[in-house]
Formats: structure tokens, sequence, C-alpha cells
């Protein structure tokens, strides 16, 4: 099943990814100095760019890129996440300094400005965290239908799709992305999410089962209108 494929990848490669990347360059160390520069180190080093164009969109479809020049390496279009401090600030044939880190270019800096661009690390693991939850929740969702299904082929099913699997879809595809921009913001630690999520979809789904909604079937409403005929 792909969701249950897709919870192993983030949990096995992409969550334990990034945290080793972030960790790896907060403890990275500058490059010694004399030393040449080489395209992929694990040091920091500050190279020296021109800048030969910015390009800002905002929008849906939001650009925000420098084109740099003049360094041995690591030249070309580098990406951020907004305009601002430093981007909207550049014009052709400025000198600014890259930090470099493993052949991408993590900032950009000038007088004492400095601005992130989207290739730096960032200690943001819930989103991953939730993404991958979220994906091994659905894969049981689909479990539990598909086997009621199979075992049950005939109404009643005992997890319904339209009173018991469709509302917990709702609450998984809102709920988790949501839940894991809330872990950004307030800094929760990223184990905490599968820790909370878990459960508590277990208890929508229990109380789901528990108190199914109600909703004439046909052979209530084959007898109601015999009824009705039958007075008539």
């Amino acid at each position: 099943m792909i969701p249950a494929l897709a919870c192993y990848l983030v949990f096995t490669l992409w969550l334990p990814g990034d945290i080793d990347r972030y960790r790896d360059y907060t403890r990275a160390e500058p490059c010694a100095a004399g030393t040449s520069p080489r395209e992929h180190e694990d040091c920091l080093r500050e190279v020296a760019f021109t800048v030969d164009g910015t390009r800002i969109k905002g929008g849906r479809s939001a650009v925000y890129e420098a084109t740099l020049s003049g360094a041995p390496s690591w030249n070309g279009v580098l990406e951020f996440g907004d305009s601002g401090p430093l981007l909207s600030e550049l014009e052709r044939g400025d000198r600014v300094t890259g930090t470099v880190w493993r052949g991408d270019i993590m900032a950009l800096s000038r007088d004492g400005v400095r601005q992130k661009s989207s290739d730096e690390p960032r200690d943001e693991p819930q989103m991953a965290a939730a993404l991958g939850t979220c994906a091994g929740l659905l894969s049981a969702l689909a479990l539990a239908v598909g086997a009621a299904r199979l075992t049950r082929p005939r109404p009643p099913h005992p997890f319904p799709w339209r009173g018991w699997g469709k509302p917990l879809l709702i609450v998984l595809s809102v709920g988790c992305p949501v839940l894991g921009l809330v872990a950004v913001w307030w800094g929760i630690p990223w184990w905490l999410l599968p820790t909370v999520l878990v459960p508590l979809m277990g208890y929508t789904a229990w109380e789901l089962h528990r108190y199914p909604g109600r909703r004439p079937g046909p052979a209530a409403d084959s007898g109601g209108a015999t009824g009705s005929g039958s007075a008539t």
C-alpha cells in the first residue's frame, strides 16, 4: 500500500536524514585558513560572489531567486523562502558573501545583513513526523475498511465508509498538517506528534464506531411507503 510505504520512508529516510543534516550543519566548523576550496566540504567556507540579477515574485507561485557568479564553484541560481531582509536590496553587480557547506550555499550576507537560503537545514522535523504519522494512519484506515468489506460484503458493514471511513479521512487530512504546523511554530518535539495523534485517532475511530450516524435504510423507506399505501 502506498500510504504504508510513505510512512516507512518518512520515518526511516526523510526524518532521520533531516535531523542528521541539521545536526551536522550546526556542528560544522569554519574551513581552515589557507586551504583551497573544494566543491563539497563539511566545513563552512565564506565565498565572495557577484550578483548578476534577482527575481522576486510574490503570490501563489512565489519566486525568490538570486543569480550569482564570480566564484570558483557554486555559481548559478540561489533560491530563498522570501524577499527579505537581503534579497530585495540586492542589485546587479553587488558583491555578497556566501556561506558554503557541502556544495550548497547556506546563506548570503552583505554589510552585516544575512539571509538564509532555501538549502540551509532547519530544525523543523515536526511536519515530516506529522505527514508520516498521517500516512501510517491512512494505511490503517484503508486496511480496516477493506477488511470489513471482504469479511462482510453485504450491509451493515462494521466499518462503513460513509459513516466511519470518510469522517476519519477528513479528520486525518485536516488535522495532521495543522498539528504539524502548530508543532513547528511552538517548537513541540517531533516525537510527541505520533504519540498524540495515534491514540487520538484511535479514540475518534472508536467513538464513530460506537455512535454511528442513523440513516434511514431501504427497508425503512419501503415500509413507510407500504404503510402509506395501505392507509390510502
